[in-house]
């Protein structure tokens, strides 16, 4: 059984207690640093009083690129399977001459 940390996050004004794997430290704490500076852009950006406002909109920028990934991700696998089609018909040709 993994060792479990207490650790505190700090996002947007915000302190978050969270008891966690050991393993999953690093990723959190350099999620709430991306959070962190993702608030300050969107705040000296746009006139934006609301930290609710700001945290919406991070909210939505980070599903944006996990969705384009999977977007980008789901046309390579494509691409790679029509190239790999294609060469299973070249060797097949090749095996049949």
């Amino acid at each position: 059984m993994e060792n479990k940390l207490k650790i505190k996050l700090s996002i947007a004004d915000r302190v978050y207690p969270l008891t966690i794997a050991a393993s999953q430290e690093e990723g959190l704490r350099k999620a709430a640093k991306k959070i962190e500076a993702m608030i300050k852009q969107f705040e000296q950006s746009y006139a934006v009083r609301d930290k609710q406002d700001v945290l919406a909109m991070c909210a939505v920028q980070f599903a944006a690129q996990v969705e384009q990934k999977t977007i980008d991700k789901d046309a390579n696998q494509t691409a790679l399977e029509d190239k790999l089609k294609a060469l299973d018909e070249l060797l097949k040709a090749q095996l049949s001459s």
